[in-house]
């Protein structure tokens, strides 16, 4: 493995890391993530909106 794959992996990491934390903090404050944010972890942001609360 390449230098340059190694240093991409890690960056890979620190993107889906900081939009795990961005997506969290938005949730918890009771605000919709960024669409980006979603993407980065695999996640539809149309199927985000349809996701339903149950309390």
């Amino acid at each position: 493995m390449s230098n340059r794959k190694i240093f991409s992996a890690i960056g890979d990491l620190f993107t889906v890391f900081g939009s795990a934390v961005a997506a969290s903090r938005a949730v918890e404050a009771g605000r919709r993530p960024r669409a980006d944010d979603l993407r980065n972890l695999g996640v539809e942001p149309a199927a985000f909106d349809r996701i339903g609360r149950r309390f």
